[in-house]
């Protein structure tokens, strides 16, 4: 969990997030938000969730649990190489780091912890006889598909691609939580879907949809990530964080990420030196490793019924801003 120097002013952050991001950004000695705001002169950072977020969805007001703060760009946004970027092209992993970065993808996959850690139920799957490949569904205005999809934005046509490339695989769509719940823009209605895809499926868990498909083909969304972790094939049609490094089949390949890596190196890089994390019970910061099994031990949250969806999606828009 990196330092930071001191933090002038933060704008864009959302009022409901704001007593939480302050707590991340505490150095132990006091808040890091003075109240006096240089007028010139101050570097801009990014803040963005961290990948082991919350137990429920940011779209329902859910805090997270974990964010990033990075000095150079975006990790979603493959233009400018960010902080992770950097630190996973020219960071020496020690065999301790390297050690502890093991343990904890064992211990993410031991507790089922994913992003948001959303209960569901697994749906029932085909025989084992064909090819079983999962493509989860993003958010189409979202900045990862925006700036790291490689000009792709339509989930159908990310569809269509999946199919070619895969034309004897069971192909199973997994809509995003946020857009199936209507909260979030890219809703792909179910008929189209299934020109492309075999199943629709719909609510399920993530962690144990992982263990039980042979491949993962994402567009830029962090299911790769959490693929890889479980030792799933992963192929990325956009540019997403985790693509380059050798460790996924990349179709829009970034020519400067020449390093190859393992998962211990992407696993030390991506969720202990990169982000600061908080208890969600005391509020107080914590290990990667108190993260999981905190989130793991507080009762899974679903996604909003169709119906009342609406309701939350603009109470959501109107504290956004």
């Amino acid at each position: 969990m990196g330092d930071f120097p001191p933090i002038a002013c933060l704008t864009g952050i959302a009022a409901w997030k704001r007593r939480r991001v302050r707590a991340l950004l505490e150095d132990g000695k006091g808040p890091a938000l003075p109240h006096e705001v240089t007028a010139a002169g101050v570097p801009v950072y990014r803040i963005e969730d961290g990948f082991i977020r919350s137990a429920g969805l940011g779209a329902k007001l859910v805090l997270p649990c974990s964010i990033v703060v990075d000095r150079r760009g975006a990790h979603f946004d493959p233009a400018i190489p960010s902080d992770l970027e950097m630190l996973i092209a020219t960071s020496d992993f020690p065999p301790d780091l390297l050690a502890r970065a093991e343990r904890l993808a064992a211990q993410i996959v031991a507790r089922g912890v994913t992003k948001y850690n959303l209960a569901g139920r697994l749906p029932t799957l085909p025989a084992a006889a064909r090819r079983l490949v999962l493509v989860p569904g993003q958010v189409t205005d979202d900045r990862s598909v925006t700036h790291g999809g490689a000009g792709i934005t339509d989930m159908a046509e990310l569809l269509a691609r999946v199919r070619a490339a895969e034309p004897d695989a069971t192909i199973l769509w997994k809509p995003h939580p946020d857009v199936d719940a209507r909260l979030r823009r890219g809703a792909l209605p179910d008929a189209e879907a299934l020109r492309h895809a075999d199943r629709v499926v719909r609510g399920a868990a993530l962690a144990p949809l992982l263990a039980r498909v042979d491949a993962v083909h994402v567009l830029t969304s962090q299911t790769g990530f959490e693929a890889l972790l479980r030792g799933r094939e992963v192929v990325c049609h956009g540019q997403p964080f985790f693509a380059g490094w050798g460790l996924t089949r990349d179709l829009a390949p970034i020519p400067r990420r020449t390093r190859r890596i393992g998962l211990a190196e992407l696993v030390a890089a991506t969720l202990i030196l990169y982000p600061r994390y908080c208890d969600p019970v005391t509020g107080r910061p914590c290990s990667p490793e108190a993260l999981v099994d905190r989130l793991a031990s507080l009762p899974r949250r679903r996604t909003p019924l169709r119906g009342t969806a609406a309701r939350v999606g603009a109470g959501w828009r109107r504290l956004r801003g």
